[in-house]
């Protein structure tokens, strides 16, 4: 009886480790933006945003589609390497470069840079239940305004 118990719990802590080293990358997914719940300032905030992010080797590539405050469709994204390694935006005018590193599976920090420059820093996060990513950008808009945005994200 004892053999059985033992092989029993075996077979159970296998599995719960293989579950466990299997759990899927909280930050993978499709994200799509809750406009009334997040807050641009100074704005106006964007009419819709869609977050896609895929693993790619030991970072993620990244592909966000954004329909602007004047209804004028950008598409613009990157791959990055999330150790602090400079990687190239396209699509933004904003932005030709940015930093991410990762601080836990469900945090981690994004540095916008324009010729250099850090124009903006945006702090990410997961919900403990990985249904809500929110993203809170500090720094300075193209006008030299300073920028103070929450962005929370719902996962699809």
């Amino acid at each position: 009886m004892k053999k059985l118990s033992i092989v029993a719990f075996s077979g159970v802590l296998a599995l719960s480790a293989a579950a466990f080293a299997q759990a899927p990358d909280p930050i993978v997914g499709t994200w799509t933006l809750d406009v009334a719940k997040s807050t641009y300032k100074p704005g106006p905030a964007p009419k819709s945003a869609t977050l896609v992010v895929e693993a790619a080797g030991k970072g993620y590539k990244i592909a966000i589609d954004v329909m602007g405050p004047d209804g004028k469709a950008m598409k613009w994204g990157w791959t990055n390497t999330e150790d602090g390694k400079e990687f190239a935006i396209t699509g933004n005018p904003m932005y030709d470069a940015g930093t991410t590193t990762r601080t836990s599976p469900k945090e981690g920090t994004n540095v916008y840079k324009k010729a250099g420059k850090t124009i903006v820093t945006a702090k990410t996060s997961v919900s403990a239940d990985g249904k809500t990513l929110t993203a809170t950008s500090t720094g300075t808009d193209a006008k030299g305004q300073a920028i103070n945005n929450v962005a929370l994200y719902i996962k699809k």
